[in-house]
């Protein structure tokens, strides 16, 4: 997504406001952490200047979300999703296999295969950039969150923010952290009737919404790994077909090598299919399994409004029962009431935005993928016709 696509979305500041723009202008991969270069652009007097780079690693981005989860001011807003841990060692240890059975290919094969691993690894590195980007230009684009001191920190102060890497003990903390959210959600809907229709029906919608992403973005997996399976296959057959051609020179020497080089354009196109597809379709699907969360999340911040309200309901009616502490018992219900119904004002608008913006998203993806498959399957069909003419002309 472009800082405009973003800013196209609700609760975004209008598209001819370029007050602050955020975008990542480099990454460096090492051993066992990225390091992006988070590049800024504004207007707005409270920065010390118009432009500045900063480097920021994935902890420095869990510690800026974390300080918008933890204000209260922000609890009836969908807070957009963290980026996902940089995880590259599914591509490590392809690569790492590839060169333990070296011996059990041709060089050609090997070749290919290592240049098809090399693409995976960059893809990779490339949609981790993307979504690290993604989290910024939403609170930059925010009308609200773009405010935030710690966002206007982490754009600007060139010094470490201390957020060290995780160990193991902190990570089982986040875990900890997310199953309470989870477990908060199921205890607050057994024991808070909730007043609003309208809200139950959303967390049950959310529900079954994130469950159905989850499935499907499976099932995109499942198909885009069948396309490199197929790209695989395709350099097997083109590295079989031209030793065969080299070997003996004869009638079929031009057959095989066109063959063998009409193979390898295909796959080529599979794998391009095959990235598109993860892009285009599950990047998008596990985008919004984590933005569902957020909004599940929204909804189980409203719901403990709900039963603080209903604590201070039953706090006053007890007071005004003994006579004692009726005007203390009256404001706490007076201020818990206040910010319930400001959740919930807010927390309504929040969700029919989240609507609009993931319709709109999924349409755009979706509509793009279609038009990229089929320019691949006119492309490919192009390279058969070609093939075939030109075996013919040989025959």
């Amino acid at each position: 997504m472009t800082d405009k696509q973003l800013s196209e979305e609700g609760n975004n500041v209008p598209l001819t406001d370029n007050s602050l723009l955020v975008d990542i202008s480099d990454a460096l991969s090492e051993k066992d952490k990225v390091k992006f270069t988070v590049h800024t652009r504004t207007t707005m007097k409270v920065f010390q200047k118009s432009e500045f780079l900063v480097v920021r690693q994935h902890e420095e981005f869990i510690w800026l979300h974390d300080r918008y989860e933890e204000q209260q001011k922000y609890a009836g807003y969908i807070i957009p999703p963290p980026p996902p841990r940089p995880n590259f060692d599914a591509s490590r240890e392809k690569l790492q296999r590839l060169g333990e059975g070296e011996g059990t290919m041709t060089k050609e094969e090997f070749t290919k295969m290592k240049q098809e691993l090399e693409a995976e690894y960059l893809a990779t590195f490339k949609k981790t950039v993307a979504m690290h980007e993604v989290f910024l230009t939403r609170l930059a684009s925010h009308s609200v969150f773009r405010d935030d001191s710690h966002l206007h920190v982490f754009l600007e102060y060139d010094q470490d923010l201390c957020a060290r890497p995780k160990g193991k003990l902190q990570q089982l903390g986040g875990l900890v952290k997310s199953l309470g959210t989870t477990t908060d959600q199921y205890y607050l809907n057994a024991t808070v009737r909730d007043v609003n229709d309208f809200f139950e029906q959303q967390m049950s919608s959310l529900t079954e919404y994130y469950n159905q992403l989850k499935e499907a973005t499976t099932r995109t997996d499942k198909m885009t790994e069948k396309h490199k399976e197929l790209a695989d296959g395709f350099i097997k057959i083109s590295g079989s077909l031209l030793p065969l051609a080299n070997v003996d020179p004869g009638p079929l020497d031009k057959h095989l090598a066109k063959m063998a080089d009409t193979f390898e354009k295909i796959r080529k196109l599979e794998s391009r299919v095959a990235c598109d597809q993860d892009l285009k379709l599950a990047d998008t699907l596990r985008y919004y399994m984590r933005d569902s969360q957020a909004a599940r999340a929204l909804l189980v911040r409203r719901l403990k409004c709900l039963a603080n309200y209903e604590n201070a309901n039953r706090t006053l009616e007890k007071a005004r029962h003994r006579n004692k502490d009726i005007h203390a018992a009256e404001t706490a219900q007076s201020a818990a009431c206040e910010q319930f119904e400001a959740i919930s004002a807010q927390a309504k608008e929040e969700l029919l935005d989240f609507k609009t913006r993931r319709l709109h998203a999924f349409r755009k993806s979706l509509i793009e993928l279609a038009e990229l498959e089929i320019k691949h399957a006119r492309t490919q069909q192009d390279q058969l016709k070609k093939s075939l003419t030109y075996l013919k002309e040989l025959s």
